[in-house]
């Protein structure tokens, strides 16, 4: 709570408090009335005139209304001096008027105003918060001093009070306890206030009955006035008759306090035993109510018929009050004497409140039918009681002796009968109650006719105040205070979920607290503090129960649908099952303003995990998707479509992240040209990812087509990057030297060696360059060389690959096409039937949407010509001419490819396979592009190097098979075992060798390798002139096949 906010609550309850103190007030001056009126009707003094005779007349009745009242300011007593909170606000709002006082202006008060307000405050806290409210009423002057009522001195009046106190008792003890207890317990608390109240008048102390009066609290330990206020009897007795206390020995004041703590702890081990039995009971009851509700009335059994209803719903407000008073005495008992509940305890209480509910609610269900029936009971139980009153009448009027006493009964019963004939009303009823006290004297009825009288009187009573008892009895206010045992509670229905459906009894326990909540007056608005309850129910409900039946559920689909992970025993026998579904059986619980639906709210939860985690990894959409299907089949929840792009479970890296991370993707997967798939090169997992054509389909699928471009795009900027090194390398003093050197000597020496360029010269070129330095990995420049053709042969294969991905997307969404070559035209079909623009605007798009497709699947970009014409013309202009030296660097270039790729594919089927790899087509891929680019086919073809490397190979293996056949006649074995070992080696190399002449062969075709850079310009040039002398313009059907590349 903010500082200074007390004090402003404080402010605004002070209204309140006046008018609780002229509540009190008006108490006073009733008390102190009745007392007079009783006074007066029995006068000590013979002489004196008598309004009526009051002998034999007991005003039972007058007594047990009065002690109502005394129980209301004992009540208000007992609440503030259980509300620390009050006090101590109340003792910062008299700080705070200290402080307003020294300084009025400050505040904006007027200082003459400020005294009577003080004044009124310490009246206010006298006659209130001191807890002397019921101590006040019994200790006013009730002897009149201008010679008026005398009542202390009148020993009729004396006798009469005590005598009515001991009748009330009487009934009261023998009722306490017991199975048919209605309203014993507040009578008793009233028995308990006219006690005190006779003592204050006339200062005389019957011991027994005092101790009588203690007796009861071994019955009763504690009594619950409202909600949370628990009040012990004995404590009450001995601070206000002290004198009789005194009398009494210790041991037995003892003897009650012990067995308050007995009574808990016995209430504790039953507690279990009664919801049991109250179960029962319920139940049954419930099915008579159902039953005899059901019957139709027949005419010749009517009466009898009332008689059981009446008694019926009797029974069903006894076992509401039974239960009622289990769970508040024992709450409140436990809360008072600061004694912790068990869980067992808790549980049980929480079914007693469900039972009480549960009451309540067939009360309501069947309240049409109960109100028609209430009516014809009250008018039978008045039949009832008109003919016992008439049998007694006729006795009176049979009696022909007069007096005045006599007139007096027959004028009371006349008016009994008078108001019984008419509505059972609350004062009809307290009028008859009133007049058969004065009617029943003088023996006008028999034993045996009065009791059933009085019997009829009660039921008459019960009956006519039913839905307001019922409603009393079964209101869970007192559970504001104990909301503690909300979250127990929950924790026990979800465990159990097999009757779930009893929250909404609890529900409806926890709505009782709202009514006196809109009462509150501390705060700026009730609605306040409505909304901290609301907050603080909805969290504890969102905790125990919500979350954790969500989270249950989504562990209960994971596991299902991942079972072939075996991740752990979920054998039902082994590890128990709960029936979850049962939950969303439940119709919505109505709470405050809302319904709260378990189904909905799961639904949703999952819903949106299920959907945020698709858009994560969109590639899981296929697991979500079955346990959306199982979330429908095994709970019967309606899921929603997550309606995002689907992607196949062979996703594999999506194109956007390549196209990102292009230049680690290059280095860190290896390209296959025929089968135009990418391998990763190294893996810390125990498999490699690869990359095929599928997977880029569907990734452009969920992307879109536009990002074939984008992509296309990066990959330009990329080679860019890698071309200016590559321009670097080629232009390095050694490198260029030796290549000249090199293009030089094979001039020179080309006529005598067959025009084919020497293996050696290129043996010796890649030992000179190792020379030049190493680096710490131990590779030459020219394996870095290698590597950097690679990465450009790696760039153009995921090009080729993204071109093969969007045909291959392009053909699947087409697929539903009839016929590519005759396709309807929509809009025109549109136009001719007269249909609406929006149908019309529908038929223009699906057209376009076919068009493209169609163009999509029929042809493809030409993304290598572009990448071809886009750096062609700078590498081969003047400035670059040392790049034209490429040709002659390619054959010790292919050297060094081979002996790493026979390295590579040896550590395949070594332990340690770090660096193993049977396919690397990027750098055929990348050399037959750079050479494109430098149009430099028919150079590098004029070295006829594949030649000269298969006949040096050739004529090595030939003249080991020559030696092996000498030495085969020596036997000699381990020179043999060489021999064989070499010969396997040539043979590997020369394989090798053709398999990079077969794979540069291959890719040379992606670059029209037939043609030269001239020959090319020549068939561009009779292109162009054959598109002018053609007269139809054919540039709305052709579509340009090589779009803008940044």
């Amino acid at each position: 709570m903010v500082e200074g906010d007390c004090q402003i609550q404080m402010g605004r309850f002070i209204s309140f408090l006046q008018e609780l103190s002229c509540f009190v007030t008006r108490c006073y001056e009733v008390v102190m009335n009745v007392v007079h009126q009783l006074a007066a009707l029995y006068i000590s003094n013979k002489i004196a005139p008598k309004i009526i005779e009051t002998t034999g007349v007991h005003f039972q009745t007058m007594y047990e209304h009065l002690g109502e009242l005394l129980t209301v300011l004992l009540t208000l007593d007992e609440i503030i001096d259980n509300h620390i909170t009050l006090k101590d606000h109340w003792t910062m709002y008299k700080r705070l008027l200290k402080s307003v006082h020294h300084n009025p202006s400050k505040f904006g008060i007027q200082e003459e105003k400020l005294k009577p307000f003080e004044k009124f405050l310490l009246k206010l806290e006298g006659q209130l918060l001191d807890g002397m409210i019921f101590q006040a009423c019994i200790e006013q002057q009730f002897d009149s001093l201008n010679g008026g009522v005398s009542v202390s001195k009148n020993s009729t009046f004396a006798e009469e009070f005590a005598h009515s106190i001991r009748s009330i008792f009487a009934n009261v003890e023998a009722r306490l306890g017991e199975p048919s207890e209605i309203d014993q317990r507040d009578k008793y608390v009233g028995v308990c206030g006219l006690f005190v109240l006779h003592f204050q008048i006339f200062r005389t102390v019957d011991k027994k009955f005092y101790k009588s009066l203690l007796d009861i609290c071994k019955k009763v330990p504690a009594i619950t006035l409202t909600a949370n206020i628990i009040w012990f009897p004995d404590n009450f007795l001995i601070q206000k008759i002290p004198a009789a206390a005194k009398l009494l020995d210790r041991k037995s004041l003892q003897a009650i306090k012990i067995y308050r703590d007995t009574f808990l702890q016995q209430k504790a081990q039953s507690l279990t035993k009664d919801v049991q039995s109250y179960y029962v009971f319920v139940s049954s009851w419930m099915m008579k109510m159902e039953s005899i509700l059901s019957k139709e009335q027949r005419m010749d059994k009517f009466a009898e018929d009332l008689t059981n209803r009446c008694n019926v719903f009797i029974q069903g407000f006894l076992y509401a009050y039974s239960i009622s008073t289990i769970i508040k005495t024992t709450m409140n008992l436990y809360m008072s004497m600061q004694k912790p509940m068990t869980k067992t305890s808790v549980k049980a209480l929480c079914r007693l409140v469900e039972l009480l509910k549960a009451i309540e609610h067939m009360f309501y269900r069947r309240s049409m039918v109960v109100a028609d029936s209430v009516s014809h009971i009250t008018q039978h139980l008045q039949h009832q009681a008109l003919n016992s009153i008439s049998v007694a009448k006729k006795r009176v009027i049979s009696d022909k002796k007069y007096s005045e006493q006599r007139l007096d009964v027959l004028s009371a019963l006349v008016l009994a009968e008078n108001t019984l004939n008419g509505p059972s009303t609350k004062q009809r009823r307290l009028i008859v109650s009133l007049a058969l006290s004065v009617g029943t004297q003088m023996k006008t009825f028999k034993d045996e006719e009065l009791f059933p009288l009085q019997v009829v009187m009660k039921k008459l009573n019960l009956i006519s105040e039913l839905r307001e008892r019922v409603q009393t009895q079964c209101d869970c206010c007192f559970l504001y205070w104990h909301r503690a045992v909300f979250p127990i509670y929950l924790d026990d229905v979800y465990e159990n979920a097999v009757d779930a459906a009893r929250l909404h009894y609890m529900f409806s326990a926890l709505r009782d607290c709202v009514p006196a909540m809109m009462h509150a007056r501390h705060l700026e608005s009730y609605e306040i503090l409505l909304d901290c309850y609301d907050k603080e129910i909805m969290e504890i409900l969102n905790e125990h129960l919500l979350d954790k039946l969500c989270k249950e559920i989504e562990k209960d689909l994971r596991l299902s649908v991942h079972t072939h992970l075996k991740l752990d025993d979920r054998n039902p026998f082994k590890v128990g099952m709960k029936d979850l579904a049962l939950f969303f059986s439940l119709n919505p619980i109505r709470f405050f303003n809302r319904f709260i639906d378990i189904r909905a709210y799961v639904t949703h939860y999952l819903d949106k995990t299920f959907y945020n985690l698709t858009t994560v990894a969109l590639h899981d959409w296929a697991t979500y998707s079955e346990m959306r299907n199982l979330a429908t089949q095994r709970y019967g929840l309606v899921m929603t479509e997550a309606h995002l792009p689907s992607q196949t479970l062979e996703q594999g890296l999506d194109v956007l992240e390549i196209m990102r991370n292009i230049h680690i993707f290059v280095s860190r997967y290896l390209y296959n040209l025929n089968n135009q798939i990418f391998i990763e090169r190294t893996s810390n997992n125990k498999h490699l990812n690869t990359i095929n054509i599928r997977h880029i389909a569907n990734s452009i699928r969920t992307h879109g087509t536009g990002i074939m471009n984008t992509t296309v795009n990066f990959t330009y900027q990329f080679l860019k990057k890698k071309f200016y090194i590559f321009s670097q390398f080629m232009y390095d003093e050694h490198i260029k030297s030796r290549l000249i050197k090199d293009i030089r000597f094979f001039r020179e020496i080309k006529d005598q060696n067959d025009h084919k360029y020497p293996f050696e010269r290129a043996e010796k070129f890649n030992r000179g360059i190792r020379k030049l330095g190493i680096t710490p990995e131990g590779q030459s420049y020219l394996d870095q060389f290698r590597q950097l053709i690679s990465q450009i042969g790696n760039a153009m294969g995921y090009v080729r690959m993204i071109r093969s991905g969007g045909l291959h997307c392009s053909s699947n969404a087409i697929r539903f096409v009839p016929d590519l070559e005759d396709i309807v035209n929509f809009e025109e079909l549109v136009k001719e039937e007269g249909l609406a623009e929006e149908t019309l605007k529908a038929a223009r798009h699906l057209d376009s949407v076919l068009s493209d497709h169609t163009r999509n699947s029929a042809e493809g970009t030409e993304y290598f010509k572009m990448l071809v014409d886009v750096f062609a013309p700078e590498f081969r202009r003047p400035k670059n001419i040392h790049l034209r030296n490429f040709y002659i660097i390619v054959p010790p270039l292919t050297l060094n490819f081979v002996e790493h790729s026979i390295s590579c594919k040896e550590k395949l089927n070594k332990k340690n396979k770090i660096g193993a790899a049977f396919t690397d087509d990027g750098f055929a891929m990348g050399v037959a592009y750079i050479l494109k680019l430098l149009d430099q086919y028919q150079e590098f073809d004029s070295l006829h190097w594949f030649q000269s490397v298969r006949e040096k190979y050739l004529k090595e293996i030939r003249a080991v098979a020559k030696q092996q056949n000498v030495q085969s006649t020596s036997q000699d074995e381990k020179l043999l075992q060489t021999m064989n070992l070499t010969q396997k080696r040539l043979e590997v190399y020369l394989q090798e060798f053709e398999l990079l002449y077969f794979s540069l062969s291959s890719a040379r075709i992606f670059f029209r390798a037939d043609k030269t850079a001239a020959e090319e310009n020549q068939e561009k040039k009779e292109k162009e002139e054959e598109t002018k002398t053609s007269n139809g313009d054919l540039s709305d059907s052709t579509v340009s096949a090589d779009p803008v590349v940044k």
